[in-house]
């Protein structure tokens, strides 16, 4: 999904996940897979400007699928990577007058307290979509959508900010569900 209008959010994120997120170099990634460049994207989620334009570009990611707000309940994913992009659509939704939750996946579930897996408002028969902020198997969404439907929530979609294309794509749609992107690698110079 290339900035292919003049959507000016989408193309101002570009320049700021290029600016601030995009690390050139040999890395292994958690993938265990080796990359020529590596997407820190809590560079990006966690700053001031490119928080708030996560949180409109994803929103309008959604509807652009065909995924009203008014149809979606909830967002977020697995822990860590998930969690400021959850934050920053609620708040962006808030902004909007919609309503919209968050969130968080846990690995595992607490041992004590609660003994949660799910943090945040009940998911259950909720109507979600589970997030990433970049993803290069699709190993963590795919482990938060597992959690999510144990917890009786309807998962509609996969959706992230940054898709590698590295094979995320196609375990996500083999899982059934839409993968939806807002940057792809052409967006950030590293085709």
């Amino acid at each position: 999904m290339a900035i292919t209008t003049n959507d000016s959010n989408r193309a101002r994120l570009a320049e700021l996940v290029n600016e601030l997120a995009v690390v050139r170099g040999k890395v292994t990634l958690a993938s265990g897979l080796e990359s020529n460049f590596y997407v820190d994207m809590r560079r990006a989620t966690l700053h001031h400007e490119a928080a708030p334009l996560i949180g409109h570009v994803m929103l309008d990611l959604l509807e652009e699928n065909g995924f009203s707000v008014d149809e979606v309940d909830a967002v977020g994913g697995l822990t860590m990577g998930a969690d400021p992009v959850a934050t920053a659509m609620l708040h962006a939704a808030a902004a909007r007058g919609l309503d919209l939750d968050a969130f968080v996946v846990r690995k595992a579930a607490k041992d004590h307290g609660m003994k949660r897996q799910i943090e945040g408002p009940s998911v259950e028969g909720k109507r979600v979509v589970v997030l990433e902020d970049t993803s290069t198997t699709g190993g963590s969404p795919i482990q938060a959508v597992e959690a999510l439907r144990a917890a009786g929530a309807q998962v509609l979609a996969v959706a992230v900010i940054v898709d590698r294309n590295t094979g995320a794509r196609e375990r996500i749609e083999a899982a059934d569900l839409p993968y939806l992107y807002a940057l792809g690698l052409e967006d950030l110079d590293l085709e």
